[in-house]
């Protein structure tokens, strides 16, 4: 088999996917991007779609429009099902078979409920243009539900947000819906005052941002505490339904929840017959491929990783590191060269708490504030992919700062039952 008739297969447009197919831009290879959304999301800015401070538009890219001048790039628009490791095959969900010499696994993580399912209607995850839609809805629907009730008890439950989960997507989430409360909302209904509105984040773990430093974890708390969210940690939820939510023995009234608690991977994942571990990740090699099969490499959230004695978290930075390697392993192989490993360069991590603050972790430098802010704007805003979404993101934000407006507020893909509740 000559080197262009080798057909790389990748599965999923995220951040490992698409750098794993620009990094073969200029290899003889043929590439097939196979992914079941037709756009590569940002997915860091997601909250901001679901608290309604940016559009969709804003952080998403179609997949075909950034391999465009990629001409040894094909982009399928479907769904895998199951991949036949035996035969170097990738089976869609609607029959049909794309063969591989390379596949390149980056399929991505969606929210667990920790055998929950019943509570995926109830309270929403975080992983797509479609769950944020879905929040934004939910959110904007809560208040003009709560300015048409008489009762003031059913007029609290509509102003109670519950965020389930204290991780970077739960403080973000948390400290966005305060600002959206506090400001943006907060002239613009005559019967009820916005700013009466309760958030409440609710942390399994003993701390907010186990992942961080616990000195800036504790900023971030004080800081969220100062916008007015209600921050309870090592309270375990134990039951959802549509108008409550049950944790730490007491329960809250509530019409509005998001989760934002746990992930797990496809249970396209199981096919390939690989070891997993317990998030369904399947454990990979120092070069990311699987035991038994070096055509096979596994990347991104998909990945459990090993380095420094920890499995790596599923963020950005990790996955975009983990397709350029794939593409440079991929070269080797061609070249008959030895394939190198895998190695994380760690450069820090930021997460964002309302309007001009946040925290960062850059190794050594360790802060918050505004600077941290403006760090964290900067670099999410130079990953966008495309000029129009950075001029975009950068028009909002600036408007939103000065104004406290947020420019998106629109509910769409209403249901009729949620206004007979």
């Amino acid at each position: 088999m000559t080197a262009p008739d080798r057909n790389v297969v990748i599965i999923g447009g995220g951040f490992a996917g698409i750098h794993a197919a620009r990094g073969l831009a200029r290899s003889p290879v043929r590439i097939t991007l196979i992914d079941r959304r037709n756009h590569h999301l940002f997915q860091p800015m997601l909250y901001q779609v679901a608290t309604a401070g940016l559009s969709p538009s804003d952080i998403a890219s179609p997949i075909r429009s950034i391999l465009r001048r990629q001409h040894n790039a094909e982009v399928v628009l479907g769904e895998v099902e199951s991949v036949d490791a035996a035969g170097r095959t990738v089976i869609l969900t609607d029959g049909t078979t794309v063969p591989y010499h390379y596949l390149v696994v980056a399929s991505g993580a969606r929210h667990s409920y920790f055998d929950r399912p019943e509570w995926e209607s109830l309270a929403p995850g975080l992983k797509s243009i479609d769950d944020a839609l879905e929040i934004r809805r939910r959110v904007l629907l809560a208040f003009e539900s709560a300015e048409r009730e008489d009762d003031p008890l059913a007029r609290q439950a509509w102003l109670t947000f519950v965020i389930i989960g204290g991780g970077p997507t739960g403080v973000e989430v948390a400290g966005a819906l305060a600002e959206l409360r506090s400001f943006a909302l907060r002239r613009d209904f005559r019967r009820i005052d916005p700013r009466e509105a309760t958030i409440i984040l609710v942390e399994g773990g003993p701390e907010i941002l186990p992942s961080y430093p616990a000195h800036l974890a504790a900023g971030a708390k004080r800081q969220l505490r100062r916008l007015g969210v209600d921050v309870k940690c090592e309270t375990f939820v134990t039951a959802i339904t549509d108008t409550s939510v049950s944790a730490g023995g007491w329960t809250i009234p509530t019409r509005t929840i998001v989760w934002a608690a746990g992930n797990e991977t496809s249970p396209m994942l199981s096919t390939i017959g690989a070891e997993q571990d317990r998030q369904g990740r399947i454990l990979v090699k120092a070069d990311t491929t699987i035991p038994g099969h070096p055509e096979i490499y596994v990347v991104g959230d998909a990945a459990a990783f090993r380095q420094e004695d920890r499995t790596l978290p599923g963020l950005a930075p990790v996955a975009m590191q983990m397709g350029r390697h794939v593409a440079r392993a991929i070269v080797a192989d061609l070249e008959g060269r030895e394939r190198p490993s895998f190695h994380y360069r760690d450069k820090g991590q930021l997460a964002v708490i309302g309007r001009g603050h946040a925290i960062a972790d850059l190794g050594r430098l360790r802060f918050q504030g505004f600077l941290a802010w403006a760090i964290w704007a900067f670099v999410h805003i130079f990953f966008l992919i495309g000029f129009r979404n950075r001029f975009m993101v950068m028009f909002q934000w600036a408007w939103q700062y000065f104004t406290y407006q947020s420019g998106a507020r629109l509910i769409t893909g209403v249901r009729r039952d949620r206004w007979k509740s």
